[in-house]
């Protein structure tokens, strides 16, 4: 019983995908994918988002971007709780503070 009354459940998270044009490049990052995943809390996000961009029978089939790679970032957004973005960077995922985005 205390197990269920102290269990977070998962909630849906607004995840929007930012990749470069090129792979690996550090600048120019532009939208590619939005989409909601369920987890119970960020760092969850992070890995099942990775997991279903990752894995060739998972990803949706309006997909237009390429596997989540280095410098990949992701932007988590909850609403009134806020954005958060991250960068996968070698070693993980790692919080950045905001994102220049360059429309050509």
């Amino acid at each position: 019983m205390i197990k269920m009354l102290t269990r977070r459940t998962c909630i849906q998270y607004d995840v929007t995908l930012f990749q470069t044009p090129k792979h690996r490049e550090r600048k120019g990052h532009k939208q590619v994918y939005r989409t909601t995943i369920q987890a119970g809390s960020r760092e969850q996000c992070l890995q099942e988002t990775f997991s279903q961009f990752n894995v060739t029978d998972r990803i949706p089939p309006n997909y237009k971007g390429r596997f989540l790679s280095t410098w990949d970032i992701v932007l988590i957004d909850e609403g009134r709780g806020g954005q958060y973005y991250f960068q996968l960077q070698p070693g993980g995922w790692f919080p950045i503070n905001r994102i220049i985005l360059f429309n050509r």
